[in-house]
């Protein structure tokens, strides 16, 4: 979304601290033994306590075989992106990622974050890690006067370098008033093309890695994408916007 002065981009501040506060909160409650419903009600109760509005609950696109069932997306393992709440217990070990967009008077923030609960093993993390490194690439490379191909090339860069499997299909996004706006912001690109970047544009600039190829399937369900070989999967995004100062993180956590 482009928005039109300053002051809006400092009317989504609140949107983005309570975003970056439930992931947050999220990540210091998750345990093996909880079940993914458990984390959608604990994100439930903070929207709730907080005034705000869930953008995902009810939420129904063409694909969705269903109107989306929780407020968090929760993927594990080898899903990759839009995993259901279910009554999935986590595991030692497992890998998750969670998604999380909220709207917040009346404006929406959206960010993303993947950890590996208990035992930690060098291939999750060195995944984890190169997505993480992408998107700070990725936000690097977001800056006004540069084009989206920057980006797109910033963070396809790092992946392909740890050699990982990337998709375009999906990435990230503009955001503002609702949760998905233009323009797309693909997660592969060449340097140099694509749009101009300018002051006051705000996406949602969001990385996700496969540790073996490029293809994914999506479940019956419509909506959870997982890895075609089984290999694992992670996913980091924040909502950041355009400035003649710089660019801004909105969803930045503590």
């Amino acid at each position: 979304m482009a928005l039109k002065n300053p002051a809006q981009i400092e009317a989504m501040r609140p949107a983005g601290r309570f975003v970056a506060g439930v992931l947050q909160s999220l990540r210091d409650v998750a345990r093996p033994g909880m079940t993914l419903l458990d984390l959608d009600a604990h994100a439930h109760r903070m929207i709730d306590d907080a005034g705000a509005q869930s953008v995902y609950l009810g939420y129904h696109p063409s694909f969705g075989a269903i109107p989306y069932p929780g407020v968090l997306c929760t993927s594990v393992n080898d899903a990759a992106l839009h995993g259901l709440p279910s009554a999935q217990v986590l595991e030692d070990g497992d890998v998750l990622s969670i998604d999380f967009a909220a709207q917040v008077e009346g404006w929406v923030c959206d960010s993303a974050l993947t950890f590996q609960l208990g035992t930690q093993t060098p291939e999750a993390q060195r995944l984890i890690e190169t997505t993480e490194r992408a998107l700070d690439a990725g936000i690097a490379a977001a800056r006004v006067g540069a084009r989206m191909g920057d980006v797109s090339a910033a963070i396809g860069r790092i992946g392909r370098a740890a050699g990982y499997g990337i998709n375009a299909d999906f990435g990230g996004h503009g955001v503002g008033r609702t949760m998905h706006e233009e323009p797309h912001v693909a997660n592969l690109g060449r340097e140099g093309t694509g749009v101009r970047l300018k002051a006051g544009l705000v996406v949602a600039i969001e990385p996700w890695f496969m540790a073996g190829g490029d293809d994914y399937v999506i479940d019956d369900d419509g909506w959870t994408i997982r890895t075609a070989d089984g290999s694992l999967a992670a996913h980091a995004e924040h909502t950041v916007a355009l400035t003649p100062e710089g660019t801004v993180v909105l969803t930045a956590r503590d």
